[in-house]
C-alpha cells in the first residue's frame, strides 16, 4: 500500500502534467517578461493568465501560487550567460563579458531588480534568483580568472582575484540605481579598462587606432 506522501506526489505529478512543456515555456516567459514590465509587486496571476490566455484556475492548480510560479519561471528559463566564453586572455573575456551585459542587461538587470526586493521577504524565490541568475554568472567569471591563473596571467596570490566577479555583476546593478539606466559595453569595457584590470597587475589594452573600424 502507498504511504500519503507517495500518493500525494502521484496526484500532484498528474495534476501537472496537464501542461505540456513547451506551454510551461510559454507562460514562464510571459511571467518574466511581466516582472521586467511591472515588477514583483504588481505581477498577478490575472495578469498571467490574461497575458497567455491561459485560465487562472489552472496556474493556480499547476502552481498554487505566485512566488512558485515565479521560482517555477526562473528555473524552467535558466541560463548561463558567460559559460561559453574563452577568448585565451582574461581581458578578452571580460570584454566580450561585457558585450554579452550589453546585449542582454535590458532583460536580465531589469529582472534583477523587479525580483530583489521581494526576494527578500520571499527565502524560496531569494533560492531561485541565486542560483537560476546570480550563482551562475559567478561562477563563469571566477572560472576565467581561474584560467588566467593557470595561464600565469595573473599571480595566484593576488588579492584582488577573488572580486573579480563582484566588480563586474556589482556595477550591473550599481550603474542602473545610481544613475538610471544600464551599463552598456562601452562603460562596461572603460571599467574593466579603468578598474578590473589594473588591480590584477594585468595592462590596459591599447586604443584602437582612429579609423580602425575596430
Amino acid at each position: 500500500m502507498p504511504s500519503p506522501g507517495s500518493a500525494q506526489e502521484s496526484a500532484a505529478t498528474s495534476r501537472r502534467s496537464k501542461i505540456t512543456p513547451e506551454r510551461a515555456q510559454e507562460l514562464y516567459t510571459a511571467v518574466l517578461d511581466l516582472l521586467r514590465e511591472s515588477g514583483y509587486e504588481s505581477l498577478t496571476m490575472e495578469g498571467v493568465a490574461s497575458r497567455t490566455r491561459c485560465g487562472k484556475s489552472t496556474l493556480y492548480r499547476q502552481w498554487g501560487s505566485k512566488p512558485e510560479l515565479v521560482v517555477a519561471a526562473l528555473h524552467g528559463t535558466r541560463r548561463t550567460l558567460f559559460s561559453d566564453i574563452d577568448t585565451g586572455t582574461l581581458s578578452g573575456d571580460l570584454h566580450e563579458a561585457a558585450r554579452v551585459v550589453d546585449a542582454t542587461s535590458g532583460k536580465d538587470t531589469a529582472l534583477m531588480h523587479a525580483l530583489s526586493h521581494a526576494a527578500l521577504q520571499n527565502p524560496d524565490l531569494l533560492c531561485a534568483l541565486h542560483s537560476t541568475l546570480i550563482a551562475p554568472a559567478i561562477a563563469s567569471i571566477d572560472e576565467m580568472v581561474e584560467r588566467a591563473v593557470r595561464r600565469g596571467e595573473i599571480a595566484a596570490d593576488n588579492p584582488a582575484a577573488e572580486y573579480v566577479a563582484a566588480q563586474v555583476l556589482g556595477i550591473m546593478r550599481a550603474r542602473s540605481l545610481l544613475e538610471g539606466r544600464y551599463p552598456e559595453d562601452t562603460f562596461l569595457a572603460r571599467f574593466i579598462e579603468c578598474a578590473v584590470l589594473p588591480a590584477l597587475g594585468i595592462p590596459a589594452s591599447p586604443p584602437a587606432p582612429e579609423g580602425s573600424g575596430t
